[in-house]
């Protein structure tokens, strides 16, 4: 795949809940490597967004086309829901903001990681644990707590088994939801720089969801602003934040500055 082809094609995606538009004919590219943050007040689709493009819920109307390894384009409401199921499983991944709601809190930290392995073909026992102690290593976790249960981490630390979870099986594209909501300053500061990093090192296409404007300008190449299930301003990230043309960003950056 050519890095002049887009990885995920978005044309007029839309969806209503009773009355609410919730999104509304939102299109976009993204790009082999790219980064995109779609920032918003809670109630302003973005969320609803993230899980239209991801496949977890049916728009009413509009497309989402995937670009395979073959370079050709998968309409993926068109697929069926087992090649759906292995697409989630391989080159896509979700990091939701709940790392309880990714993560199997019953099965050690190890087997958490390893079951993507095994859900993708693996069977030898040595490679599947080698794997997993590999990512608890790149997501800076203690490799002498592989066994221990998810529920006797912090929130922070279960993130981290999240991400390594999601990343193992080299996903192409990353689909995150706040992903440092609800963690203590000091504790999103470091998995911020971490998630940096991995995305760097992996060329990973992601996009992530966030009210706060600080993780996009870390994160995010470039970045859409949705307002009442509409895409009212995108653009580079630096450029939106530092010199926003529409209303609500400019509201949305002078809340920031004032707080």
């Amino acid at each position: 795949m050519s890095a002049a082809e887009p990885i995920l094609s978005v044309r007029g995606l839309s969806r209503r809940f009773g009355a609410i538009a919730a999104v509304r004919e939102v299109s976009f590219d993204l790009w082999p490597g790219e980064v995109m943050g779609v920032v918003g007040e809670s109630g302003s689709g973005k969320t609803t967004l993230l899980h239209l493009v991801s496949g977890s819920l049916r728009p009413d109307a509009g497309t989402v086309l995937f670009r395979d390894r073959q370079g050709a384009m998968q309409d993926i409401q068109a697929m069926s829901e087992p090649a759906r199921r292995m697409l989630a499983r391989t080159d896509w991944g979700i990091v939701h903001q709940n790392p309880r709601d990714g993560l199997r809190m019953n099965v050690s930290a190890g087997a958490n990681v390893g079951e993507r392995l095994m859900a993708v073909g693996a069977r030898h026992y040595g490679n599947i644990r080698g794997a997993a102690e590999d990512w608890l290593a790149r997501v800076e976790m203690d490799l002498g707590r592989i066994d221990d249960l998810p529920r006797t981490f912090s929130g922070g630390m279960q993130q981290r088994l999240q991400i390594a979870r999601t990343l193992v099986t080299h996903p192409r594209l990353v689909f995150m939801d706040e992903p440092t909501g609800g963690l203590d300053v000091s504790v999103q500061a470091r998995l911020l720089d971490l998630i940096r990093n991995l995305v760097a090192v992996l060329g990973l296409s992601a996009i992530i969801v966030t009210h706060d404007l600080a993780v996009t300008r870390l994160l995010a190449h470039r970045l859409m602003v949705m307002q009442r299930g509409q895409v009212v301003e995108t653009g580079l990230t630096d450029q939106v934040l530092d010199d926003p043309q529409h209303p609500y960003t400019q509201l949305l950056v002078s809340s920031v500055l004032a707080a």
